[in-house]
C-alpha cells in the first residue's frame, strides 16, 4: 500500500562515521533531502535523484539505498520503505513483481525448463550445424588424427589381414566410390586394424575409415557386404557426423576456439567425446541413405547389408552375458544394433535398381 506522505523515517550513514543519524527523508521532483527529526525544516543532507541507487523490493531483510560517495540510507520499517519507494521513486519492475509472486516464480521456472529443452533439442543441433559449416576441414583432420591415436592406444593393434587382401578391399572400395560418386566423393583413407574387443568399422573426422580384421572375419570375407559397410561409414564422412558430434559435445570450448583462434581446448576433448558418444538415429539414417545411394548408383543391391545385420545379431547372441566393452565406442558401426527399420530400408532400396540388360 502506498505511503500517504512524502516523508520517510530513515537511518543515514555518511560513509565516514559508524554512528548513523536518524532523519526524515523527503522526496520532491528535483532532489531528495534529509531533514532533522527535531527540526523538520533543518536540512542535514541533499542528493540528486541520480546519486541514489535504490534496492529491489524484498519481503525480508532491511532495505538499504546506496549513495554516491559511499554513504547509505537504511530503512526503519521495510514495509513503509517499499510502499514509499514504489510511489515516489519507481514502481516495481516486472522482474521484481515476478520475484514476489509464487505464481511468477513457478512460471519463470517453467519457462527456463522449456527454454533449456528447446536449446538442447533444437538450438544445439542447429547451432552445431551452423558452426560446422564454418569449421575448416583442417580441424576435422586434426581431430581425426588425435582420435585415431587414442583409439589405437586403447582398443586396436596392427592389422593381421594379409596385405593382398587389404589392397584388394581398397581397390574394390575405390572402384565403388568412383563408379557412384566420381569427383564428388569425399576425401577418405581406408585403414585396417586388429581390434582388441570385437568386429567393427567406423569413420573418423577428416576422412579416416577404419575396418577391423574381426569385421572382415565376421562376414566371412564377403566383399559385397564389406563394401556396403564402408559405404555407410563414408556417409558419416560425407555428412561430417563425427565433427558435428564433437562440436555438440564441446560446444562451449569450440565457440571459444573459433572466437579467439585457439582450437587446442577443443582438440583435447576429441578422444573423450568420440570415444563415449554415439551417433544419433538421424545420423545413422543419413549414413544408411548414403550407402544405399552409392550401392544403387554402382548397380549393386543395398540388401546385401541385411547379411551384415544377421551376422551382427548372431555375434551378439554368442556374446550375450559376456563382457563386451566395444559398446563404449560410440562411433563404431556395431554400436548400433540392427533393427527392423534399417533392415526394411535396405531391402526396399533394391527397388531403385535399374535392371541391366
Amino acid at each position: 500500500m502506498a505511503s500517504a506522505t512524502r516523508d520517510l523515517q530513515v537511518l543515514y550513514f555518511d560513509g565516514q562515521h559508524a554512528r548513523p543519524v536518524q532523519g526524515l527523508l523527503r522526496w520532491d521532483p528535483k532532489s531528495l533531502t534529509l531533514h532533522d527529526n527535531q527540526a523538520p525544516h533543518a536540512v542535514l543532507a541533499q542528493w540528486a535523484h541520480g546519486d541514489v541507487q535504490w534496492p529491489e523490493r524484498t519481503r525480508h531483510g532491511i532495505p538499504v539505498a546506496h549513495l554516491q560517495g559511499g554513504g547509505s540510507l537504511q530503512a526503519l520499517d521495510g514495509a513503509l520503505w517499499n510502499a514509499w519507494q514504489a510511489e515516489f521513486v519507481a514502481p516495481d519492475s516486472l522482474v521484481v513483481r515476478l520475484q514476489q509472486s509464487w505464481r511468477g516464480v513457478a512460471a519463470s521456472l517453467a519457462a527456463v525448463v522449456v527454454c533449456l529443452f528447446a536449446l538442447w533439442h533444437w538450438g544445439l543441433p542447429w547451432g552445431s550445424q551452423a558452426l560446422l559449416s564454418v569449421t575448416p576441414m583442417t580441424v576435422d583432420r586434426a581431430a581425426g588424427e588425435i582420435a585415431l591415436r587414442a583409439i589405437d592406444e586403447q582398443w586396436m593393434r596392427p592389422s593381421e589381414l594379409p596385405a593382398e587382401k587389404q589392397a584388394a578391399l581398397r581397390k574394390a572400395f575405390d572402384q565403388l566410390v568412383n563408379e557412384s560418386l566420381g569427383a564428388q566423393a569425399p576425401g577418405h583413407e581406408l585403414l585396417f586394424r586388429k581390434s582388441k574387443i570385437g568386429p567393427n568399422a567406423f569413420a573418423l573426422p577428416g576422412g579416416g575409415v577404419v575396418m577391423t580384421d574381426e569385421m572382415v572375419e565376421l562376414v566371412d570375407h564377403d566383399e559385397a557386404v564389406l563394401l556396403g559397410v564402408l559405404a555407410h561409414e563414408l556417409g558419416h564422412v560425407h555428412h561430417r557426423h563425427g565433427m558435428r558430434m564433437l562440436i555438440q559435445g564441446s560446444a562451449v570450448g569450440l565457440i571459444a576456439g573459433l572466437v579467439w583462434g585457439d582450437a587446442s581446448s577443443l582438440l583435447a576433448t576429441v578422444p573423450i567425446v568420440l570415444g563415449q558418444a554415439s551417433y544419433s538415429r538421424d545420423a545413422e539414417r543419413q549414413a544408411d541413405q548414403f550407402a544405399a545411394d552409392v550401392l544403387v548408383a554402382a548397380g549393386r543391391p543395398p540388401s546385401v547389408m541385411v547379411r551384415l545385420f544377421e551376422r551382427l545379431e548372431d555375434d551378439r547372441k554368442e556374446q550375450q552375458g559376456g563382457d563386451n566393452p566395444w559398446s563404449a565406442v560410440g562411433i563404431a558401426f556395431s554400436s548400433h544394433p540392427a533393427d527392423e527399420e534399417r533392415i526394411a530400408f535396405f531391402k526396399n532400396a533394391d527397388a531403385r535398381l535399374t535392371p541391366r540388360r
